[in-house]
């Protein structure tokens, strides 16, 4: 079995990767809470398990992303947080900074 881990980073990252991984989830069958229904069966009676390669599965059965998201102001990383996929992901996957990176330079310049 193959696994991918993706790694979103920035705003623009952050922004993209929430909606990939919408589009997974529609594309699996898992729902917004991280469960999936029932387990589909292809038609010579095999199972489709491709959905493990981005999602993992918890003690409890539920599908949890395979993925970071990292920003350092935290309005977007809160958007994901408070949106209709925050069941999604794990607290610990999700992290933020208290302030953006803007004017860096600047500071340790001057």
């Amino acid at each position: 079995m193959r696994e991918c881990l993706l790694i979103h980073l920035g705003q623009a990252g952050c922004q993209i990767g929430n909606a990939c991984w919408e589009l997974f989830c529609l594309e699996h069958g898992i729902q917004p809470d991280g469960q999936k229904p029932s387990v589909s069966q292809e038609t010579d009676g095999s199972v489709d398990d491709s959905f493990s390669t981005f999602f993992s599965e918890t003690g409890a059965g539920k599908y949890v992303p395979r993925c970071v998201m990292v920003d350092l102001e935290p309005t977007v990383v809160d958007e994901v947080r408070t949106g209709t996929y925050r069941q999604l992901y794990h607290p610990e996957q999700l992290i933020s900074g208290k302030e953006d990176a803007a004017n860096n330079y600047a500071r340790g310049h001057y």
